[in-house]
């Protein structure tokens, strides 16, 4: 088993885009996607060789001998990796607030790059937009934001050809809801770096108009959290990131994990990859940052930090003796605002009992189990975060490549369980 994970660790190598970038949108589920992808596997030298063989043994070969679950979840995400032969994957466990698994797989960017560790960064893509949501949430909290007001109130110059925007509250953009149209073209080519970018993009909205009318139906937007993120940069007197980043990522101790570009620790970024049609995986033309898409897509975050992240929602809003909101947050936050069963055209999935829409967070129901999930993906990246609150179960997936991470996700989360329910039994 430890040398298939060597192996792993020795192939592989590192920005998604997309009108999916969305339906992380996309799939309200935690089906798997069925991908069928290849790459021609660059070589590795010998020092990235001991590099990969020391991180496998410092961090997989205890827990590999005592614990069969951790020898499954290393099975899993080997197979997967192997088998949809992503240039880079980076999977972490967490159950009861313990890490129970964390592995790279991979390197950062094919022909060059670094062997993928759990500290390797990725660019989160849509898993920004649950960090958006909790920043709203904490200002509704201290009371400077009242989620069922208009969004004019806390962002005047906000305007769209459509005179239906201006009835448009909080709560219809966190639950996409509001029916606001999303982005067409990033200009990953072209990104703007400067504080004003969001200011300038939510003010250029004003030759837009409206998909459909305010909480009529459920549509994806990105542009609906690029304007939330300009609403708490005005509420609260300075810009998104740097908010974002007092307030959540520095508390919860997340010390690698940032929305600005300028502060990335370069040496631990992992390169976006493409791949054309059935051909090979190459290194993506663009990285995915653009500052006016802060709301919607640049957090760059790693395994160890989404797992702290991970553990302060799970345990409700609080980490290591930091509380980032209060318990009571939750029953918004996770609460469902629009049931999915009944979208137009949705119907139901075989095992599903429920699926819908919470602030920002999807919702899903299987087994009798709940599961809150974002997923995210732009141009070469696809990332998935997968909450069970009740089991205290976290799984995080991040690759480098747009290969969908959501059927890995699930086996890891159903293994997991599986063992619990075995346990219960014993």
């Amino acid at each position: 088993m430890a040398a298939r994970l060597v192996a792993g660790l020795l192939y592989g190598v590192c920005p998604y885009n997309v009108g999916v970038k969305e339906l992380s949108r996309a799939s309200l589920s935690l089906v798997p996607t069925e991908v069928h992808l290849s790459h021609t596997v660059p070589e590795m030298p010998m020092t990235r060789f001991l590099l990969a063989l020391t991180f496998v043994v410092a961090s997989m070969n205890a827990a590999l001998a005592q614990s069969p679950l951790v020898t499954r979840l290393a099975q899993l995400s080997q197979d997967f990796y192997t088998a949809q032969r992503v240039p880079g994957l980076a999977v972490g466990v967490l159950i009861d607030s313990q890490v129970v698994y964390r592995a790279g797989f991979g390197t950062t960017r094919m022909g060059g790059g670094q062997p993928i560790t759990p500290s390797t960064l990725f660019h989160m893509a849509s898993i920004t937009k649950p960090f958006v949501a909790t920043a709203v949430v904490q200002l509704s909290n201290a009371g400077k934001v009242d989620l069922d007001a208009p969004v004019t109130r806390y962002v005047p110059y906000f305007r769209m050809k459509d005179s239906r925007a201006s009835a448009i509250t909080v709560r219809q953009l966190l639950t996409h809801t509001a029916g606001m149209p999303d982005v067409t073209d990033y200009r990953w080519n072209h990104p703007e770096y400067d504080e004003q970018s969001l200011e300038r993009w939510i003010r250029g909205l004003a030759d837009s108009t409206l998909i459909a009318a305010p909480s009529e139906r459920w549509q994806y937007s990105n542009i609906a959290f690029e304007l939330l993120a300009d609403l708490v940069a005005k509420v609260s007197g300075e810009s998104f990131e740097d908010y974002v980043q007092k307030r959540i990522l520095t508390p919860l101790a997340m010390r690698k994990s940032t929305l600005l570009m300028t502060d990335i620790d370069s040496s631990l970024m992992a390169w976006g990859h493409r791949r054309a049609s059935t051909g090979p995986f190459a290194i993506a033309a663009h990285y995915p940052y653009n500052r006016r898409h802060a709301g919607s897509s640049t957090l760059h975050s790693n395994v160890d930090d989404m797992l702290r992240w991970a553990r302060a929602n799970l345990q409700r809003g609080a980490l290591d003796g930091v509380r980032i909101l209060p318990e009571s947050a939750y029953d918004q936050l996770w609460k469902e605002q629009y049931d999915m069963m009944r979208r137009a055209g949705g119907g139901s999935r075989p095992g599903v009992e429920r699926a819908g829409v919470g602030l920002s967070w999807f919702l899903e129901t299987r087994g009798g189990t709940q599961f809150v999930y974002h997923g995210g993906g732009d141009h070469g990246f696809r990332t998935d975060l997968v909450l069970a609150p009740d089991q205290r179960v976290a799984v995080v997936v991040l690759t480098n490549s747009e290969a969908g991470p959501s059927q890995l996700s699930r086996a890891l989360m159903e293994a997991v369980l599986a063992d619990r329910t075995a346990a219960r039994r014993n």
